[in-house]
This record gives structure tokens, sequence and C-alpha cells, in this order.
């Protein structure tokens, strides 16, 4: 390998090729903190840096990990000591912003928060809005078709993104760099890269789609009575807001009392009695009235006995302390260490026996364990966190069977929006088919005969 760093420092320079402790600090894990294990971490400046440089990785089948922001939850980003690292995190320029066309060309590297504010100044938005928007980056929210909160009303990263730039194992570029919203001239390969999470090839640059900057921003915290208002409350809400309903976000109250009354790490607006609570979004143009719809909206489902209470932010900071009752990760992590977290999907209407099975089996097997859910409910996306004393592989393999095991027979999926990477590898079967695996597996041959990019990610090894 030092053969091969020496040649690789004459492309992207010295200081761009860290190794030792300068590797060894790095986290490569957000919620373990594990260090990054990698032989060294390469930092090219651009794509044809790095075209260059996997030119000479591919000549000596060197493998390499693709690192972005390191917020994933999935191990994608961990290395081995016969790896190679590439970091995009000097990749952060703004080419280009279309405000008439509606589309910024930005460098893969750069974070997602950037984007958003960068769009703003055009009185324009990026719609994808997620937790980590500070330190994820645009690969990374391309590689794992993020989701986030808003996924609702614009959908996932898949609808943001109009055309990238890939480099391929051996170093081939594919410029796909369409600004266009309509593209019919042939297959559209960009698909082929976002979601794959740097197995086929590593994205460089890209073309997003930007939308109208929404002027009113109206959020409410609402209790439920049961599961039928939850549901029923997302069918009326999609009905009397239409278009405007931006979010829809739900807490079972196991997640809500924990990091309001039980913990004291939030205020709650609402007393911690109720079984749902729900974050509800309204997004206009027109505040006055985006505010009497929203009023009336949420006071009809009152009437119905859909909601049993609501608190509607006032200002900013309200707005702001009823979403880190959502976002509280860190109070989760205290809470319920060390806590095993699962990001699945599932049809709506079996949420709730689905989240009730799991309680019980867990309290079962665990009586001092303790599950809390909240997630993208709107999405059909749950979020479910786990913490029964101990964090050893065993126990965490027991606790994946708990969860994953329903979801084949539900038509679920294993990972809504957070990808499969190392962690979720071996559930895949649950969640695809022979038919499909055997499709990847092609698809993988085909544009990395070698095996180089992120391997073992997704796909196991075959025997």
């Amino acid at each position: 390998m030092q053969s091969l760093l020496e040649r690789i420092v004459a492309i992207v320079g010295e200081g761009n090729v860290l190794t030792g402790d300068d590797v060894a600090q790095r986290r490569v894990d957000w919620m373990s903190g594990a260090s990054c294990r990698a032989g060294a971490i390469v930092r090219p400046a651009d794509t044809d840096e790095l075209a260059r440089v996997m030119r000479l990785c591919h000549a000596v089948a060197q493998p390499v990990v693709t690192h972005g922001g390191l917020t994933g939850l999935v191990h994608g980003g961990e290395a081995s000591p016969d790896e190679l690292a590439i970091s995009l995190e000097r990749m952060t320029a703004i080419e280009a912003i279309d405000p008439i066309g509606g589309s910024m060309t930005v460098q893969a590297g750069i974070a997602l928060q950037t984007v958003q504010e960068a769009a703003a100044e055009h009185d324009l938005q990026f719609a994808l809005d997620l937790g980590a928007r500070g330190s994820c980056t645009i690969g990374g929210n391309i590689a794992t078709n993020a989701g986030g909160v808003r996924v609702i009303r614009y959908g996932m990263m898949r609808q943001q993104v109009l055309g990238l730039e890939a480099v391929l194992a051996d170093g081939s570029v594919v410029s796909s760099m369409n600004r266009m919203l309509k593209n019919n001239a042939g297959y559209d390969l960009k698909q082929l890269f976002i979601g794959s999470e740097g197995t086929l090839g590593i994205v460089t640059r890209a073309v997003l789609r930007l939308q109208p900057r929404m002027t009113s921003e109206r959020t409410a915290l609402v209790a439920c009575p049961d599961f039928d208002g939850v549901t029923g409350l997302l069918r009326h809400l999609g009905r009397t807001l239409g278009g405007s309903l931006g979010t829809f976000e739900v807490m079972w109250r196991n997640h809500y009392a924990l990091l309001t009354e039980e913990s004291g790490r939030n205020t709650p607006p609402l007393p911690a009695r109720w079984p749902f609570y729900a974050i509800v979004e309204s997004l206009g143009s027109d505040d006055a009235a985006n505010v009497a719809q929203f009023s009336a909206a949420l006071e009809s489902a009152l009437e119905a006995g859909l909601i049993e209470d609501a608190v509607l932010a006032q200002s900013d900071a309200q707005r702001q302390g009823i979403w880190d009752i959502r976002e509280d990760i860190e109070g989760l992590i205290d809470n319920l260490s060390p806590l095993f977290t699962f990001d699945v999907s599932l049809p709506i209407p079996d949420m709730a026996d689905y989240a009730d099975a799991l309680e019980r089996r867990i309290g079962e097997r665990w009586p001092e364990g303790r599950m809390v859910i909240f997630g993208h409910l709107g999405d059909g996306n749950l979020h479910v966190s786990v913490g029964v004393g101990s964090g050893d592989p065993q126990t965490r393999r027991d606790v994946e069977q708990i969860v994953y095991g329903p979801l084949a027979e539900l038509g679920g999926s294993i990972s809504a929006e957070h990808g499969i990477g190392l962690e979720k590898r071996d559930y895949l079967p649950l969640s695809r088919t022979p038919g499909e695996i055997a499709l990847m597996r092609t698809l993988k041959q085909a544009l990395d005969p070698k095996g180089l990019l992120n391997r073992h990610k997704i796909l196991a090894a075959e025997e």
C-alpha cells in the first residue's frame, strides 16, 4: 500500500493523504463513536483527482470506502486496515444556481444545510431536511436516498436530484449532469447511483432540484386518543390541507413521556397522558390564508374526535421546542444505553399491532428492557429504539430478530431511509426477493467487477 500512497500523494498533495493518528481520530459511526481503521484517508479536490486515484487503485485491486459526513447509522463508513477511505470533505463548492430553472449544481462533499441556506438566498428552497443537516453531505444523501421530515410533501432524495456525476471503480467518469425536469432520452443512469451506498460508483457532483420557498410555516403538536385517531387525522389533514401538508410526524407516548416528563430533558407542551402525539406542519405562501386553513383543519379534527388537545407554535422558539422532543436522539442514548436503533417501514394500518407486538416481545424476553417509537408515519416509516441493558452482539441479534422478523409477512422493509450498510446486510432477503438480489449482484459485477467500492456493504460476499 505504501507504494500506492506515494503515487496518490503526487495527485492530491501530501497534506491530503492522512495516515496514523490522523486516521484513528476520525469517527466513522455516529452512534457508537467507532474510530476509523482505514489504511489511509485520501482527500481529492475534484472529480478529476478522484478519477486518477481510482485508476491507480483499480490497477492494483485496492478496495476503497467512501466518506461523506459520517452521520450514517448502518456502519456504511467502516473501513478495514487494508482499505483506503476516500473522503469528499474538500469537494464543497456550489458551482451554479439557476433561479429560473430551479436548480443548483454542487460538489458532493457540501453539507445539506449549506445548500439549504444558499437556496434561501435566492428565495428558493432545497426541500430535503433532516436532523443531521449541519453535518450530512449531499453525496451521502444521494448515496443513501435520504428521507427526512418533508417526504410526505416533496418525496425522498431521489426526487430532488436532476443529474449527477460519478466516478466508477476503474476511474471512468459518468457525467449525467442533466438540468431538465423531463428527459426521457434512454436509461436514467443517475438512478443507478442514488441509494446504492457507494457500491456502484462514487458520486462527485450533482444537479439538485429547487422548489419555491414557502414563506409561511405553521407547526402544531397534537395529542390523539388512539391509533385510529392518528390515521384519521392523517386522512383529514390530507383532505383539508391538501398540498400544504408539509410534515406528519408521530411519537408514541413511550417516546414523548421519556423525553419530557420522565427525563426532564424537554418541556412538554402537552401532558404525557395520551397514547400518541403528532407534529403537523402546514406550508404556504400566504401567511394569513395558511393560518386560517391550518387552524380550521385542527379545529374540525378536534370536533371530530381525532385529537384530544393541540398546541400551535407561536414563535420559532416554540416550534423548535416541539421538534426538540422529536429529535432528541442524545436523550434516547442517555436513557436507553446501550441503544439499538431501527429504521423500518410497513403499511400504516399494520403499525399499531406491529408496535404492540414488539413491546410485548421485548418485555417478555427482557423484563427490564424498554422500547420507544417515533417516526415519519405519514410516509410509512417508524424509528424503533430499544434498550435491554446489554449491547453485546448476540443480544443485538436477538433484538433484530424480533424487530425485523414480522416485516416480511407484512410486506415491510428493514430500511426505510438509512440504507443497508453492514448492519442490515444479513436481513436483506426479508425485504428483497431472490430475483431482486440476483439483479443487484449483476449490476455490481458489471460496474465493479473487482469488488473495490464499499465492499461487503449491502451485498455479502458470495460463498
